[in-house]
């Protein structure tokens, strides 16, 4: 993805000034190149997001991740493997890898996006926007991991959209480190009198857009210093993008123009506030909620 941070999102920011936005486009050099793929990173302050333009026999590879991790396949197929697990990653399905070491084929071309959390440290270094976080994010929790998954650590590959949602537009799924959310695509734009804004107190929201364009509309609350104000951002953004969008700043999105669209929002660890409604979240029975909660 491209540094499509403007320079002035770059600069040292105190504690009180809330985090500058970041928005990355696949549009200029990647941050990792391996045959047969290139790799556009952006990072949360919990989360890292690698977007790999793949051609057919393209390997993508961990040796040794920490915890669990995500592999979204778009445009094509993938054989995912982990330990003595193989899975059949169709397109437009998610896969979730266990912990340890695991290669990702590409049947295609296509693209396919890993989602880590913080532990993966090298991708976190590469990430494009990597200064944005200089000062540690201290205005984002700590995430916490969620209990094991009682079946165990394995590949487990979900169909998001085989789901059939006619009460929602959003299918949850999460592990013990990451929640995913497959909006349903957009065929037609989104009706502008019908937004929502709204903003998160101690956690960040990603988009990922990986077809057609979208417009994402932020606005960053008042500190006491005004040197600090920051003015309202309206960012067209196009396909594969990944917008972050930080703690405390008001926020929505609709997409533009025509043809299909497609956005996926993800969170680091997983939401308790969707995890507590019942039947939202669609592994809920793999991936059970903490006791406390």
């Amino acid at each position: 993805m491209t540094n499509a941070l403007p320079t002035d999102l770059l600069h040292e920011r105190t504690t009180m000034q809330p985090r500058s936005a970041s928005y990355a486009e696949t549009t200029a050099a990647p941050q990792l190149s391996e045959p047969g793929s290139r790799s556009w990173i952006t990072r949360g302050a919990s989360f890292v997001i690698a977007v790999a333009e793949v051609t057919a026999g393209a390997v993508l590879a961990r040796l040794d991740n920490p915890d669990e991790h995500m592999v979204i396949v778009a445009g094509t197929g993938a054989t995912i493997e982990a330990g003595r697990d193989i899975v059949e990653a169709e397109a437009e399905t998610l896969t979730i890898v266990p912990p340890g070491a695991s290669v990702v084929t590409a049947k295609g071309d296509g693209h396919v996006v890993r989602i880590f959390s913080a532990r993966a440290e090298d991708l976190m270094r590469l990430a494009v926007n990597a200064a944005v976080y200089a000062d540690g994010a201290p205005e984002v929790a700590a995430p916490t991991p969620w209990p094991d998954p009682p079946g165990g650590f394995k590949l487990r590959n979900y169909a998001p959209y085989s789901y059939d949602r006619p009460d929602t537009n959003m299918r949850l799924f999460r592990s013990t480190n990451l929640m995913v959310n497959f909006l349903t695509k957009r065929d037609a734009p989104r009706d502008v009198r019908k937004l929502s804004p709204h903003s998160h107190e101690d956690f960040e929201q990603a988009s990922l857009v990986l077809e057609g364009e979208y417009a994402h509309h932020l606005r960053w609350p008042w500190t006491p210093d005004q040197t600090e104000w920051k003015d309202d951002e309206h960012v067209e953004i196009g396909s594969p993008s990944v917008t972050v969008i930080p703690a405390k700043v008001v926020h929505t999105s609709h997409n533009i123009g025509p043809g299909r669209c497609w956005l996926i929002d993800i969170f680091a660890p997983p939401r308790l506030d969707f995890s507590r409604k019942p039947g939202l979240v669609l592994n809920a029975d793999d991936y059970p909620m903490p006791a406390a909660n």
